[in-house]
């Protein structure tokens, strides 16, 4: 209804509907014009009065009051709301509140980075452990400053088999982590044959590429740049270069390459 409303004023409502009709979404203009008489909704018109008492209490407090502060004075004023009804509204008025600190965006996908294919495709439900790794990494403020966290986990057993802080988002932070979920699987119990390394695309420096880690669990070196001070570049068995730095980790343990690589669009 709102595509129809922002463009019939060009072409016209019969067409617009017999466009879309033809395209696989049937719709008759009579539907538009039963649409336009309807009355509001409960839920409509309980949303517009929220959004008038938010939005007041937002500006009575300089702008500065988030959705949690907004849902509490909300409701000390009797007015009865849940606070993701609060957040919805406020997403849909553009309202934010003060913010400490800056912003960290800890996944920038990268269009120009190769990344391998994504193996899984939204199936994180593994017949067994170490055949389905899924890896990611996260920032917590504390007083001294912001802190990233990095962990590989077992889809299978929501084990966290390897993690990794650090006050700095570096290759190396994501690559330790690996290293240790590595080093967790050392006793013997199975193996790694088969095993899908799972990571959104991030993209923050040489972060694109070395959360890509491991296509094989046997590494060889040549020297390259990259962006760390101690620079490598690890070539995996499907030919592709994946940047690291800092201590070797995949031919130490003494892997054969069983381990693939697998990456999702990331957000």
């Amino acid at each position: 209804m709102k595509f129809i409303s922002g463009h019939k004023a060009r072409f016209g409502v019969e067409p617009i509907c017999r466009v879309l009709s033809e395209h696989g979404c049937p719709i008759a203009p009579s539907t538009y014009y039963d649409a336009l008489r309807r009355p509001p909704s409960a839920r409509g018109r309980r949303d517009g009065q929220l959004k008038r008492a938010i939005t007041r209490i937002h500006q009575a407090n300089y702008g500065v009051y988030g959705a949690r502060k907004v849902w509490l004075a909300l409701n000390r004023q009797g007015i009865a709301v849940a606070r993701c009804t609060v957040e919805r509204l406020m997403r849909e008025l553009g309202l934010v509140g003060a913010r400490r600190g800056r912003r960290v965006r800890t996944t920038v996908p990268s269009q120009a980075a190769a990344r391998p294919a994504d193996l899984v495709g939204r199936r994180f439900s593994p017949p067994a452990p170490d055949r389905l790794w899924v890896a990611d990494f996260t920032y917590v403020p504390t007083w001294s400053g912001m802190v990233y966290v990095a962990f590989v986990i077992d889809a299978y057993s929501r084990r966290i088999l390897g993690w990794r802080a650090a006050t700095s988002m570096r290759t190396a932070l994501v690559l330790d982590a690996l290293e240790q979920a590595l080093w967790a699987r050392r006793d013997g119990r199975g193996s790694l044959a088969g095993l899908v390394h799972h990571t959104d695309a991030g993209a923050i420096g040489g972060f694109n590429r070395s959360s890509q880690h491991l296509d094989h669990g046997g590494v060889r070196w040549d020297a390259v740049g990259s962006n760390c001070r101690t620079r490598r570049r690890v070539h995996v068995g499907s030919g592709r270069r994946i940047g690291r730095c800092g201590r070797r980790c995949g031919h130490r343990v003494g892997l054969s390459p069983r381990v693939r690589c697998s990456g999702s669009s990331g957000g």
